[in-house]
This record gives C-alpha cells, sequence and structure tokens, in this order.
C-alpha cells in the first residue's frame, strides 16, 4: 500500500458516512431527532406510560389545574379537561395519532409524487406538460384550503383527512423529483444505460431515482411538520379526528370555551404541535445541510 493511499482520508471513500458525520456535526439537526424520538416514544409505548385512560371521564375531576399551578395534584401531571380526562394521557395517544396521521399522508404523497415526477421528467414533451399543468393546478389553491374541499366532500373524518393531506402534497414531491429526474437525463450514465437497450422502468427507478433521494429525504422530513400542522388544522375545523379521539387539534377546539378559565386544557395541546413540527423542521434542515454538497463546511 502506498503513502497515498494510506493516507487518504476513510470518509472520501463513504460519502454516505461523511453525510452522516456532518448531520451528527448539525446541533439543530440533532436537537430536532431527540424531539422526534421522545415523541415516537411516547407514542409507540402509550398503553405503558400513560397514566390514565386518554377517553375516561370523571366528574368529580373536572379541570383540576397542573401540578405547577394552585391546587394541582400528583394523579393529574397536567391536570384535566372539562370532562375530567386527564390531559398527560390525551397528549400522549395524541403523539400516536398525529404521527400516524403524517406518515400515512406524507407516504401517499411520496409515493403518487414520485411516480408522476419520474415518468414526466424521463419522457418529457406532450405527457410532460400536461402533467405539470395539472399540479400547477393544484398548485393554485393553498393546501389548506384544498384539504378542506376533499374532505367536506369524503365527509368529516381522519382517514379522509389523511388522504386529503396527501392530494395536497403530491406536486411538492412531482415537481422535486421532476426536476432531478431532468437533470440526472443529461448525465453520461443514462445516454450508457439506453445506447445498451436497458429497458425504462430499470433506467428510472434503479438507475435514476436512487440519484434522486437528497431532496427527496428533506422534502419528506418536511413535509411530516406540515403534515402534523394541517391533521390539526382540520381537526380543529371538525373536520379531521371527532371527538372523543384525543387529537392534538380537535382538543384546542374542544376547549376554545375555556382559554380564559383553564387555559392550560388549551395550551398544553399547542404546544405538542409546536414542538413535534420544530423537531421535524429542524432535522429536514440538518438533513439539507447534509446532503446538499455546495451547504456542507
Amino acid at each position: 500500500m502506498d503513502e497515498k493511499t494510506k493516507n487518504k482520508d476513510p470518509m472520501d471513500r463513504h460519502p454516505m458516512l461523511e453525510q452522516l458525520s456532518q448531520l451528527w456535526r448539525n446541533k439543530t439537526a440533532i436537537a430536532g431527532l431527540i424531539i422526534i424520538a421522545v415523541f415516537i416514544l411516547a407514542a409507540l409505548f402509550a398503553p405503558y406510560i400513560s397514566p390514565h385512560d386518554p377517553l375516561e371521564t370523571s366528574l368529580y375531576d373536572q379541570l383540576k389545574p397542573p401540578i405547577w399551578h394552585e391546587g394541582g395534584t400528583t394523579q393529574y401531571l397536567l391536570g384535566t379537561d372539562d370532562l375530567g380526562r386527564d390531559i398527560l394521557s390525551r397528549l400522549i395517544y395524541g403523539a400516536r395519532i398525529s404521527l400516524i396521521v403524517s406518515v400515512i399522508s406524507v407516504s401517499l404523497a411520496f409515493v403518487f409524487g414520485t411516480l408522476i415526477g419520474c415518468i414526466s421528467g424521463y419522457k418529457k414533451g406532450r405527457l410532460d406538460n400536461i402533467t405539470m399543468r395539472i399540479m400547477d393546478i393544484i398548485l393554485s389553491f393553498p393546501y389548506i384550503l384544498l384539504a378542506i374541499v376533499i374532505v367536506a366532500y369524503l365527509g368529516p373524518s381522519l382517514r379522509n383527512a389523511m388522504v386529503a393531506i396527501g392530494i395536497t402534497y403530491i406536486p411538492r414531491f412531482a415537481r422535486i423529483v421532476r426536476g432531478s429526474v431532468l437533470e440526472e437525463c443529461e448525465k453520461d450514465y443514462v445516454t450508457a444505460a439506453k445506447a445498451i437497450g436497458a429497458k425504462e422502468f430499470r433506467i428510472i427507478f434503479l438507475a435514476i431515482l436512487p440519484n434522486c433521494l437528497g431532496p427527496l429525504i428533506v422534502q419528506t422530513t418536511l413535509s411530516f411538520a406540515s403534515a402534523i400542522l394541517d391533521a390539526a388544522a382540520l381537526s380543529f375545523l371538525g373536520l379531521g379526528a371527532q371527538p372523543p379521539t384525543p387529537e392534538w387539534g380537535a382538543m384546542i377546539a374542544q376547549s376554545r370555551s375555556l382559554i380564559l378559565r383553564a387555559s392550560w386544557v388549551m395550551t398544553l395541546p399547542g404546544l405538542a404541535i409546536l414542538f413535534a413540527v420544530l423537531g421535524f423542521n429542524l432535522l429536514g434542515d440538518g438533513l439539507r445541510d447534509a446532503l446538499d454538497p455546495r451547504l456542507r463546511d
């Protein structure tokens, strides 16, 4: 082994390790990852760590204040709502619902958006023009407004809210993938694959798509944050999760009249939404910095 090979930095031979190292050095990304991990663990182990049944009501324990308020007790660390339900338990189960909604809706957008973007970017021509004009029409509507229209047509429910959010996010993924595919199609390895007679499916999904994953990963992470926020908004309007489901947006809607009398009932679900969205945004920014060579130190 010559001196040049011996002194070569191992990171130069492993781009993925270099990206992980860059991500690990990003303190905001690590903070976001920790926040997300807390919510995921709470969602996974909700039946074991929840101190009470989130649906159990008690007329004798209505509007108990949190432990830091005067009159608070350790039985209800974050207090109770107007029906005597434990807020901490409802927040924990609400994390499960919010994460499920975000994963399903973003996965729906990821699959269909990636498929549309890959085919449109590779085929170009008339198909590309028609597809992108449809995406432009969808993008011309505010996301939440379009989601409200879709849910209003399908009927208020958590399942329909996930479908609506997924549909409104499809153009985001389609345009990102299309742009990356158009750029990759100009490279030599695509020309070589066409020259040796490789099938289009193999070229698109096994050769081109893996090289487009960087922007996709970032967009997916940021979309989780948007999906949590949009799901909460739909539930707040009565179009998503229906009572007594412990969903954060629905919890805020049900406690609007208590904002002056028992502010914690409305404030705590709002803080849960804030930290969940913040966690995914911080991680998304860190991934963008790690995966984009132009933004590295």
